[in-house]
C-alpha cells in the first residue's frame, strides 16, 4: 500500500473509543442518580439548619458543607439501591 491509500482508510479504534467513553458516561450517572444526589443535597443543609449541631463538635452537621456532601452521596446511593443503570434504555 502506498501513503495515499493509508490516508484515506478511516481510523475504526478513535471512533469507537469515542463511542464506549459516551456510553460508559451514560451508564455511571443516569438522570435520576443526579435528581437523588441533589435532593440528598437540600436534605443535607435541611437536616443541617433544622436539626444540625449546637455546640459545633459534630463533625457532619457542625458544617453546612459536610452536611451537603454526606446527604448528597447519600442520595445518590439510595437511588441507585432500587434503580438500574443506564441513561435513556433502563439497562
Amino acid at each position: 500500500m502506498n501513503d495515499n491509500q493509508e490516508q484515506d482508510i478511516p481510523n475504526l479504534n478513535e471512533d469507537s473509543k469515542q463511542i464506549s467513553k459516551k456510553k460508559s458516561f451514560c451508564d455511571k450517572f443516569s438522570i435520576i442518580s443526579i435528581i437523588g444526589g441533589v435532593l440528598g443535597i437540600l436534605g443535607g443543609y435541611l437536616y443541617y439548619s433544622k436539626i444540625g449541631c449546637s455546640s459545633g463538635t459534630c463533625a457532619i452537621t457542625a458544617n453546612p458543607w459536610m452536611s451537603m456532601i454526606w446527604g448528597g452521596l447519600m442520595g445518590y446511593l439510595l437511588v441507585n439501591i432500587f434503580t438500574g443503570k443506564g441513561c435513556a434504555t433502563g439497562k
